[in-house]
């Protein structure tokens, strides 16, 4: 891969057969699946950070923010299941891992470190490239932010935050994940202002060992904002509120169980899956089977399920069943888990069903909010030496004030998806405008298409993406 591009500004207009916004997972993996394609054609990925393949999700570097989910669930190769499998084999015969307590178990089992997936995702990307060159294809990191995207007649034309314009034949919104915790906000609480980034090790190094944290949200970024304080030597109180006040269950190594979707195509809606998922579930567990066995078979059907169902019926599960779903269907690795469990028996970390209500002024260094205890009508102030907005991930285009999707918004260039997560596009994620008609030139894949598919951020789903989408791109049909 050449090395990222940012050098002076000047007026030339840069052009390349396809451009694909956003270099984390879903960028890398789609210009990993073009270099392999027969052809010659020249790609130029836009991401402001110095690495590609990263992303949010990738760029952690401590080694206990580890994937929550196992080898064996997380290949970039959509034609291997095995891919990270035989990787991680390779990499800790050289010596690359170190020895850890968790390596008595299969490889397939393992749960890497995020950091060290991240290295999983370039080298496969490095040997892209290297098949791309054979029939003389490129691609290109050019370091820099997308700040607008207008549509041409022939093609697609990008300005970027340092003046540069690019020009495509195609444009790919390969934008990943917004956290919370990072993402700006159209309508701001002022909450990320006043909030440590859950990732920050360094910064929660500062705070006083014994004093009291407070975090917003329980899902898996909490998990990870946990293992963040104790890597920092935090050892005081962490009060947690969310609307729910669930805990993510620990991820374990069910034992097969049969794909009843597949087997019965009568299961259209989301209430009749959830009705037919928890029969399964108990009839494991008078089997005495763990009940996630029935759950992991429920994966290769949630985009068909979501897709079909109406927008009433997402609309529902979204209201009535989506933090049950979360919990049980985004498990934590399972010594984040033990970390978690323990601080809640020693009685260090409590959880409150509790919703944010804002922030209340503070004297001093601490950091005060005001929340309402879930059945409860008074609402209640807590202070702590430090706030950590664990929240999850912003779906909703609208929300997000950052200058591209501002901008695609304002233009009518996307219009928000099913029940605004994400934005609209087609099945093969042609995006849909403001005005309902398909682009010709521009694609979305990943989360920007969680409105479409329900889960569009897992691994196997954004390679499966990147292998189609890359096929339609170089036929153009």
């Amino acid at each position: 891969m050449s090395e990222p591009q940012s050098g002076p500004v000047t007026d030339a207009l840069r052009n390349a057969d396809i451009l694909i916004v956003g270099g984390g997972l879903s960028g890398a993996m789609l210009a990993a699946q073009l270099l392999r394609l027969p052809g010659k054609r020249s790609v130029l990925v836009i991401e402001p950070r110095a690495e590609l393949g990263r992303g949010e999700a990738y760029s952690a570097v401590e080694l206990g923010h580890t994937l929550n989910g196992n080898a064996a669930r997380m290949s970039v190769d959509p034609d291997n299941a095995d891919d990270l499998t035989q990787w991680l084999t390779e990499f800790i015969a050289a010596g690359g891992w170190p020895e850890s307590d968790e390596q008595h178990v299969p490889v397939s089992e393992l749960f890497p470190p995020r950091g060290l997936f991240g290295i999983y995702v370039q080298q496969r990307l490095a040997q892209a490239q290297a098949v791309g060159a054979l029939n003389g294809s490129t691609v290109e990191h050019v370091r820099a932010e997308v700040v607008d995207l207008q549509m041409l007649d022939d093609s697609v034309r990008l300005t970027l935050s340092d003046g540069q314009r690019l020009q495509g034949t195609y444009a790919v919104l390969a934008t990943g994940m917004f956290p919370a915790a990072r993402t700006p906000q159209t309508e701001s609480s002022g909450l990320n202002a006043a909030a440590l980034d859950p990732w920050d090790v360094a910064a929660m190094r500062q705070l006083d060992p014994q004093s009291t944290v407070l975090i917003i949200g329980s899902g898996l970024t909490m998990v990870d904002a946990v293992v963040s304080l104790e890597q920092a030597g935090h050892r005081g109180p962490i009060e947690v509120f969310s609307r729910h006040g669930l805990l993510p269950h620990v991820r374990r190594q069910p034992p097969a169980w049969a794909d009843f979707l597949a087997e019965d195509p009568s299961i259209r809606t989301p209430r009749q899956l959830v009705r037919e998922l928890r029969r399964h579930c108990r009839d494991a567990i008078a089997q005495g089977i763990d009940w996630q066995a029935p759950l992991d078979t429920v994966r290769a059907h949630i985009g068909r399920l979501w897709n079909q169902a109406t927008d009433v019926q997402r609309r529902q599960f979204v209201r009535h069943v989506r933090p049950w779903w979360e919990s049980h269907h985004h498990r934590s690795p399972p010594l984040s888990a033990e970390l978690v469990a323990r601080l809640h028996g020693e009685g260090r970390l409590r959880i409150q069903a509790a919703s944010f209500k804002g922030l209340e002024p503070s004297s001093g260094s601490e950091v005060s909010i005001r929340i309402r205890r879930r059945g409860e009508a008074e609402t209640v102030v807590f202070s702590g030496a430090a706030l950590i907005n664990s929240s999850g991930i912003e779906y909703d285009w609208r929300r997000v004030a950052r200058p591209l999707p501002q901008q695609l918004l304002a233009r009518g260039l996307v219009r928000p998806g099913p029940l605004a997560l994400g934005i609209s596009a087609e099945v093969d994620g042609a995006v849909v405008g403001v005005d309902g008609q398909v682009a010709s030139r521009l694609f979305a894949m990943g989360p920007p298409l969680r409105g479409m598919w329900w889960e569009s951020t897992a691994v196997t789903d954004v390679a499966s993406q990147a292998k189609a989408l890359a096929a339609r791109l170089v036929t153009g049909g």
